[in-house]
């Protein structure tokens, strides 16, 4: 099996839900999506997508996506997917860094490997440990009141695990508001929910403490990605008992062995296009679980396609690491394509189908913006 052809496709994804807003005043009300279909000699398709949470979560855009995609496509034609490792050093050698750039070109290789051989994915990482993954909402900071209502109606969906955002800056009430905030998430809290209080790398050592410290005993989260570098990072870490789990922090499987030598965090959000792709991903999940770190498997965001990426990798996780996975079709409902994933029995599972199991709606994605082939 070789790739004959690489397109690629551009879609706009509204959030579903109107205005996400983020500490330090980011607030997204679109994503710029971008699909990747590879087709390899004999006609069979591989799709993967990149959708960065706007331009200034982490060092990566949507123009520098494809971008970097336009770099890289040309030295993978030719090539076989289905060697995701060679994949990725091919890639590596055409350019430098670049993340986001490269998860959609490996998911894509990732899917067409389950195609070519009659297999889904997970199987391909390693197998699914057949437990119902639960799903974990994204609760956007706003009134704290809201917060609890929104959190009460993914709690009648089915969600076990809710990631509630904070960050106020003083002038919105700052840490006050934050503990209010998850004072009144967790007010409701049933047997078996899991809480993140993500910061997105917002907070100050200083804010974080004051935060804490006007909290009541006895609440049970974990406080995740609270400060934007490592430094602040570590210096929370000394001074607070609350977990910690690192997210915008953890790109590159260096970032993980960085926090295990530190004891920097208890676990990670493993976002998937934030670590390049399946095959980074399933390394930063073997670190983790040789170390003990929990997960959650995520992404920044997406369509239906990268949610079937986030339920095959979550899938392999051992379940005593698993915390939850991101259901991204809470945040996006354009359909993009078909994958059968219902929330039963506290979770999804993953589909049994070749490859991610997604029927991709090409009318949707209409005409590629850029394509490579051989001979082009």
């Amino acid at each position: 099996m070789r790739i004959e052809t690489i397109e690629v496709y551009q879609v706009d994804l509204p959030y579903a839900q109107g205005s996400y807003k983020l500490s330090g005043g980011r607030v997204y009300n679109s994503f710029d999506g971008t699909f990747v279909c590879l087709t390899a000699d004999d006609g069979t398709e591989g799709w993967g997508e990149s959708t960065p949470f706007g331009s200034n979560y982490i060092a990566a855009h949507a123009l520098g996506v494809r971008a970097g995609i336009e770099e890289i496509a040309p030295h993978l034609i030719g090539r076989d997917p289905r060697d995701v490792e060679r994949i990725n050093d091919a890639m590596d050698e055409a350019l430098t860094g670049h993340n986001h750039a490269k998860a959609a070109l490996d998911v894509a290789c990732w899917d067409l490997f389950g195609k070519s051989v009659g297999l889904p994915v997970c199987t391909l990482l390693g197998g699914a440990t057949g437990t119902p993954l639960p799903i974990i909402s994204s609760i956007y900071a706003g009134d704290p009141e809201d917060m609890r209502a929104r959190i009460a109606a993914h709690r009648a969906k089915g969600y076990l695990g809710h990631s509630i955002k904070v960050g106020a800056s003083e002038e919105e009430g700052g840490p006050l508001l934050d503990a209010e905030r998850i004072v009144a998430s967790l007010a409701d809290r049933q047997s078996g929910e899991y809480f993140i209080v993500d910061a997105n790398g917002g907070l100050t050592p200083e804010a974080a403490l004051r935060m804490l410290n006007a909290l009541p005993q006895g609440l049970d989260f974990v406080l995740e990605a609270p400060c934007a570098t490592w430094r602040e990072t570590l210096s929370l870490r000394r001074r607070t008992t609350v977990p910690i789990i690192l997210d915008e922090l953890i790109q590159q499987d260096q970032d993980v062995a960085l926090l295990v030598s530190e004891d920097a965090a208890d676990g990670i959000g493993l976002k998937i296009t934030k670590s390049g792709g399946l095959t980074r991903s399933r390394r930063q999940r073997d670190i983790c679980r040789a170390t003990g770190l929990s997960m959650s498997v995520q992404d920044t965001t997406g369509s239906v396609l990268a949610f079937a990426a986030i339920v095959h990798m979550g899938a392999t996780v051992p379940t005593s690491l698993l915390r939850c996975i991101l259901d991204t079709r809470d945040m996006i409902n354009i359909p993009t394509g078909q994958f059968h994933a219902p929330i039963e029995n506290g979770g999804v599972m993953p589909t049994k189908a070749p490859g991610l199991g997604v029927a991709i709606n090409r009318d949707l994605l209409g005409d590629p913006i850029m394509s490579w082939g051989r001979g082009a």
